[in-house]
């Protein structure tokens, strides 16, 4: 039986560090039947991120360290899962076969490419949500929930309308959503963005997640004609870049 209390634990597992685990039964839902929750535990990552946040600008700390501070929640809370994934695909631009890639993209190993990628998206959303602490530490906390519900539908998408790249891997051993389960993360993506950036202009949350859509299907299509599909680095690659450019279409088309 289809139990949705479930199938959310198993996408915090797989996505988070958080202990749930202990809660559940030993047999997991499939992760592609947990797909559809994808968002929703990006809205637990940004609340968990958002609680630092506040706190550092409500005792008066400098907006950037602030935003330091709640991105490095949010990094904490999912274990750097996300990060690595984009470190690794931008690693893998420095081969110039599908083989090498993907054997690049399994390395442990970080490369230039990783560092430059990490750091140039980490920089982009820690000034983003420390200009966007300039409205407000709410409007900050609410925007960064927003975002990374939002920026975590491209990786339900992204999941069940791209082949795997590999015949092993997480990629292929997460199945496939159902078009349901894609429509409901899509929704709920939607839905988290509008309530939670309510507070912006309409059309900035809707440039917002045009922004993160565009990043996200950029990322895709690179990575369809590189390695010829989807592994779980490409995927946490499209939720940083995504994350990313939604928190900086906010910053420009945000102002109230």
């Amino acid at each position: 039986m289809v139990n949705p209390v479930h199938e959310l634990a198993t996408a915090l597992i797989w996505l988070t560090r958080l202990p749930v685990a202990r809660l559940l039964p030993r047999d997991l839902a499939p992760l592609a039947q947990s797909a559809w929750a994808f968002p929703l535990v990006g809205m637990v990552v940004g609340l968990v991120a958002a609680l630092p946040l506040v706190a550092g600008l409500s005792l008066g700390m400098p907006a950037s360290v602030a935003a330091l501070l709640g991105i490095g929640a949010a990094i904490l809370t999912t274990g750097g899962l996300h990060e690595d994934g984009l470190a690794d695909f931008a690693d893998s631009a420095g081969a110039t076969t599908r083989e090498r890639r993907l054997e690049i993209m399994r390395d442990s190993r970080i490369g230039s490419y990783g560092v430059l990628a990490l750091g140039c998206v980490l920089g982009l959303r820690v000034a983003a949500l420390a200009a966007l602490a300039g409205q407000g530490a709410w409007v900050a906390a609410a925007a960064l929930i927003g975002v990374a519900g939002a920026s975590r539908t491209g990786m339900a998408l992204g999941l069940g309308l791209m082949p795997p790249a590999r015949m092993d891997g997480l990629g292929r051993q997460a199945g496939r959503p159902s078009r349901a389960g894609m429509l409901i993360a899509l929704a709920l993506g939607g839905l988290a963005l509008a309530a939670l950036c309510s507070g912006f202009p309409v059309q900035s949350w809707l440039v917002a997640g045009l922004a993160i859509a565009g990043a996200q299907l950029w990322l895709a299509a690179r990575a369809m004609r590189t390695i010829g599909g989807q592994t779980g680095d490409v995927l946490g690659a499209m939720q940083q870049l995504g994350e990313a450019a939604g928190l900086v279409a906010l910053t420009v088309f945000g102002g109230r």
